[in-house]
């Protein structure tokens, strides 16, 4: 049965799964709308549109962020280079198999750069992040798409078919955004043998530290076996460095070193070097913010599930919710009531992608969902 507001066990178990937020790294953490006004957004709108975390960077990164004013008017060189061997030994590989950039968008950038062109095409899954194929246009490369299969997973036995004699790059990202799906390690290793070893696989995992399953596991572990392979993060979601755009890309050698040919001089500056540093340094920054996020992720899935909604299962910190109809106008009534939402997915049109946001903003989706789009109106049962 469809509610009109959030009923009250919905906001226990909401509750719960934010308590976990109540208290980051000893302080308080800020409410809503402070946090927003902090991030210099508008006081009034809860933004579940961008997949960010809605508690910003631990309390050791804001610290370093405010200390690196003591180093502003020099460039970052040195932190560069301790961020790097620091990666580098967590990942277990050497600081020149590293490259830097300002956020993953221009790892991806730099990625299309250097090997498209007009003769060298991309593979990608659809939908998939878009910011591959928008960089592909600048290199004047063709983008060859492969739909999701029956689960709105990557189908990745046909991407790897897609993949010629023409082909440069074959972009995967697992989690995938929009849907949330992920691809095993086992079905990852089995790709990876069958793409050419002349193609660079491009493999984005900004929403990894969401994952809980078993069976997901870095691609970082198929990097010794495959030149060809590079793998993408970023600080900017779990770590809630979004503002600040920091990313990274790891890889053999000769494939970083491609990369950096067209990377910005110094492309991160001393202030989220910094916070990296110091997010890095908490060990348990990434289980407890996963936690927090994952039971908000639960509590949101299971309400909408309630409703007898159709949702794609999903190991990243946004859901896919279908709601009967085209998305657009839906997303636009959303912003109306003060509440920024995915945007539209031309291939999935009646699937409305929400970013987990605080108990508190994913109670109000709830609400609004109800009011705009009843579950009985819904084509999913």
């Amino acid at each position: 049965m469809a509610h009109n507001g959030t009923t009250r066990r919905e906001l226990a178990a909401l509750a719960t799964a934010g308590a976990a937020a109540v208290l980051i790294d000893g302080i308080a953490a800020p409410r809503t709308a402070q946090a927003r006004l902090a991030r210099g957004m508008a006081r009034d709108m809860i933004q579940l549109n961008a997949n960010e975390s809605p508690y910003g960077p631990s309390a050791g990164a804001r610290a370093a962020m405010t200390r690196s004013q003591e180093v502003a008017a020099r460039y970052p060189g040195d932190l560069e280079d301790e961020l790097k061997a620091v990666l580098a030994a967590q990942h277990g590989v050497r600081a020149d198999q590293i490259v830097l950039g300002c956020g993953s968008g221009e790892i991806l950038r730099m990625a299309d750069m250097a090997f498209l062109g007009p003769e060298r095409s991309a593979v990608v899954a659809e939908p998939t992040f878009e910011a591959v194929l928008a960089y592909a246009g600048a290199a004047r490369g063709n983008a060859v798409k492969v739909p999701l299969n029956a689960e709105f997973r990557h189908d990745l036995p046909a991407m790897a078919g897609a993949c010629g004699a023409g082909t440069g790059l074959v972009y995967v990202c697992n989690p995938n955004n929009p849907t949330g799906t992920v691809v095993t390690t086992d079905e990852l290793a089995a790709f990876m043998k069958r793409v050419p070893a002349s193609v660079t696989v491009l493999l984005d995992e900004a929403y990894l530290h969401f994952v809980e399953r078993a069976d997901v596991r870095s691609g970082l572990d198929l990097l010794a076996e495959h030149d060809n392979l590079v793998v993408v993060r970023t600080f900017s979601k779990i770590y809630g460095l979004a503002g600040m755009r920091l990313g990274y890309a790891v890889g053999s050698t000769a494939r970083i070193a491609e990369l950096k040919r067209h990377a910005t001089a110094n492309n991160a500056n001393a202030a989220v070097l910094a916070a990296a540093l110091a997010s890095l340094a908490e060990p348990d920054l990434v289980p407890r913010m996963r936690k927090t996020m994952n039971d908000t992720r639960g509590a949101l899935c299971a309400a909408l599930i309630g409703d007898g909604r159709r949702i794609i299962p999903t190991e990243a910190n946004f859901v896919m919710v279908e709601v009967g109809g085209d998305v657009a106008e839906l997303i636009s009534s959303f912003a109306e009531r003060k509440i920024l939402v995915g945007r539209k997915f031309p291939s999935l049109p009646t699937w409305l992608r929400v970013s987990v946001g605080t108990p508190e903003e994913t109670a109000a989706f709830l609400k609004a969902l109800r009011e705009l789009r009843p579950a009985a109106t819904s084509a999913a049962r």
